[in-house]
């Protein structure tokens, strides 16, 4: 698997994603917010499989 998340989107997403995750198991939001499962794991492997669909990456050259 090739990185294509840069360092400022995978802390973004990592910070959104566990922040929905906490705000769910606190009973603040409904169970949507287990979709911050999603960010986490992109920001935690550094890939995102929409990404590389559409050809872009977040990287630095």
């Amino acid at each position: 698997m090739d990185v294509n998340v840069g360092t400022i989107d995978r802390t973004i997403r990592i910070v959104g994603g566990a922040g929905l995750i906490v705000a769910t198991l606190a009973g603040w939001i409904g169970p949507w917010g287990w979709i911050g499962v999603v960010p986490l794991a992109t920001g935690v492997f550094r890939f995102c499989p929409a990404y590389r669909l559409f050809g872009f990456s977040s990287c630095g050259r």
